[in-house]
């Protein structure tokens, strides 16, 4: 399995700047085939990205979370059947027709909620503002998402699938569950015992932590806090790299992590290799296939428990073969499994967007690929 493509690659990306740093890591049946660390850290500063360099996750923290609930359903403390509002009593959404929203523990972890990221809750006046989970903040997971109670969902749950806020939410019931803060139950059901040192809400070391950079017409520029980004059709929402560093902000399962590239093969290796010690092969492979049927969602993919299956290579419009599963974050992160290949790829860099849905995700998949 040659790896030449992928080096030509990192070194064409970060000798034009359009990656900053970044840690990109190649696994093949359990052996590492590649395992590189380009660029900068702290580009001002001229500090060089290691390969234990701690990444903000943004939606790498999905998998975690996810992960974190299928070991705890594993263990009985809930089940995916369960009703969302036996555990949130705060969180009462209506369905379309004003009736009250009938969400399950697997509507969130699929996505099928009902829930949808939606920008402009965070412009309403603050008493209002409902954040999404990158921003910064001081509401706590009640004093946020209770203000949803009321409103209307964009759809029933389990009749369509939209990427959302429903982790988030998710992460509020694995807090009920344990009875303690959400990083707790991270730790205790999946980190420790896999030895993620460094997946928290929080910054472990902060002399490895990558600085945040962002997309701009002049290349990635030092990220402003905060900092409103703008992709048509792919993604808007605020930024703010500070809210790492806060904790008072409530713990956002969806996007509030950071660690290392390391951490995140380590979990990505066990569900791949099915799930021991975490949960069980059943759970896992669950995890891994389509979770949703075939209601209306991304084109060409489908979703699992911890990020989305390639049906259609052609209609999703990847280099990825079908069977393959993939997710990212908007911080810089993408990572994809090939279970008939054996073969697991992270990649975690400090651009947004580019390293996770710029031309970058694209020119990564067809390196790997073309040498399987």
């Amino acid at each position: 399995m040659s790896m030449d493509r992928v080096n030509v690659l990192l070194d064409q990306v970060t000798a034009s700047g359009r990656i900053t740093g970044a840690v990109v890591l190649i696994y093949r049946d359990g052996e590492p085939v590649l395992e590189r660390a380009v660029g900068y850290q702290d580009r001002e500063a001229g500090v060089p990205v290691s390969l234990d360099t701690i990444f903000r996750y943004a939606s790498v923290t999905k998998p975690i979370v996810a992960a974190t609930t299928l070991a705890m359903v594993e263990r009985g403390l809930l089940t995916l059947d369960d009703a969302v509002a036996d555990y949130l009593p705060w969180f009462r959404p209506l369905d379309p027709d004003g009736s009250p929203a009938d969400i399950r523990v697997r509507h969130l972890i699929t996505h099928t909620s009902g829930l949808a990221y939606d920008a402009s809750l965070e412009r309403l006046p603050p008493d209002r503002a409902v954040n999404q989970g990158l921003s910064d903040t001081t509401l706590s997971l009640e004093d946020n998402f209770s203000r949803l109670s009321g409103t209307t969902l964009a759809f029933r749950p389990g009749a369509q699938w939209a990427y959302s806020t429903a982790i988030d939410v998710l992460g509020a019931v694995l807090e009920k569950v344990h009875g303690t803060p959400l990083e707790d139950a991270v730790v205790h059901h999946v980190a420790e015992t896999l030895q993620m040192r460094d997946a928290r809400f929080r910054v472990t070391d902060l002399s490895r932590l990558a600085v945040a950079y962002a997309d701009s017409p002049d290349g990635p520029v030092r990220m402003p806090d905060p900092w409103y980004a703008h992709k048509p059709d792919r993604f808007e929402g605020y930024f703010s790299p500070s809210r790492i560093f806060n904790a008072r902000a409530y713990q956002s399962g969806g996007a509030g992590m950071a660690g290392t590239a390391r951490d995140v093969m380590r979990l990505l290796e066990t569900i791949r290799t099915g799930g021991d010690p975490l949960f069980s092969r059943d759970l896992a492979e669950a995890g891994l296939s389509n979770q949703i049927g075939d209601v209306p969602g991304n084109p060409g993919q489908r979703f699992g428990y911890f990020g989305a299956i390639v049906t259609d290579p052609v209609a999703a419009a990847t280099a990825l073969p079908a069977g393959a599963i993939q997710w990212g974050g908007v911080y810089g992160n993408t990572w994809f499994i090939l279970p008939e290949k054996g073969v697991t790829v992270v990649s975690l860099s400090n651009n947004a967007l580019e390293g996770c849905n710029g031309a970058y995700v694209e020119e990564l998949r067809a390196a790997v690929c073309e040498n399987l």
